[in-house]
């Protein structure tokens, strides 16, 4: 069979030339079968190391893939993650979407202005550096015992690489636009939701996947702080239970949960780079 210039001078990866004929049966690429073969690696270093600590620790054994899986079906297919999945759900997206109104405008004015640039990037990196998590006390001492804080935190942390990529966004915006805008005579509405926003709004996709990633990791965390639902606080329950194998069925519920999200965010990402340019 021959074979172009390009087929032949093109450089090859180690895994590249591989076939993976069940893979085509499936329909799936090249990429998603080292995907699938990444995790498949994942999973055999995790039944080994399950499989090593159950000589020293024999709660381990509960630990192991066989175990989680089962418990992740039984608590699935019985109902008992739903109420606390949902709650968790909600929490994320009720501080995704505080992160996105207090964000998107201090980004529009700090992209928008040297002035306020000058003033409060000091002040903003100062802040953004502290954890959320080290506001706990404080948040619950302010706003007490329940949702509250934690809508506190998970916006606190959110709200940074959503406002700091709606900055950047609105600084790369091509002046001639704003220009063209100014003498056509537009309105200050108009430059806004016709030039502006379309022109930042993959920015502002980029600083939502970011949040998403970030809100995540601090949610389980948050979910301590006193209230009776949530994945977080499932966790505690399984713990003060022994129930361990349930306990790494939520841990694997709770990524797979974030790598949906983040997927989601992508695909948002990637669809408006196609259709807003």
């Amino acid at each position: 069979m021959r074979t172009t210039l390009a087929q032949r001078t093109a450089p090859r990866g180690p895994l590249q030339g591989i076939a993976l004929p069940p893979l085509r049966w499936l329909g799936l690429g090249p990429q998603s079968a080292y995907g699938l073969a990444g995790m498949a690696v994942l999973l055999a270093l995790w039944a080994i190391g399950a499989r090593m600590l159950e000589s020293s620790v024999p709660l381990a054994a509960a630990l192991a893939p066989g175990a989680t899986f089962q418990s992740l079906y039984e608590l699935i297919f019985t109902g008992q993650l739903n109420s606390h999945t949902l709650m968790s759900l909600q929490r994320v997206l009720v501080g995704l979407g505080l992160a996105l109104l207090i964000g998107v405008p201090v980004g529009l004015a700090v992209g928008g202005s040297r002035l306020m640039e000058n003033v409060s990037g000091t002040a903003f990196q100062f802040l953004r550096m502290i954890s959320p998590l080290s506001w706990m006390p404080i948040a619950v001492m302010v706003f007490g015992i329940g949702d509250a804080p934690i809508y506190f935190l998970l916006t606190f942390a959110a709200v940074w690489p959503i406002m700091l990529n709606t900055a950047a966004g609105v600084r790369q915006l091509d002046p001639k636009w704003l220009m063209l805008a100014k003498s056509l005579s537009a309105t200050r509405g108009e430059v806004l939701f016709r030039i502006v926003v379309p022109g930042i709004l993959r920015n502002v996709l980029t600083g939502v996947r970011l949040a998403i990633g970030i809100i995540w990791i601090v949610l389980v965390p948050c979910e301590m702080l006193g209230v009776s639902s949530g994945l977080g606080y499932y966790i505690l329950d399984t713990r003060d239970r022994l129930a361990y194998s349930e306990l790494m069925a939520v841990i694997v519920l709770i990524g797979a949960l974030g790598f949906l999200l983040d997927g989601l965010a992508q695909r948002a990402y990637r669809h408006w780079s196609r259709t807003g340019r």
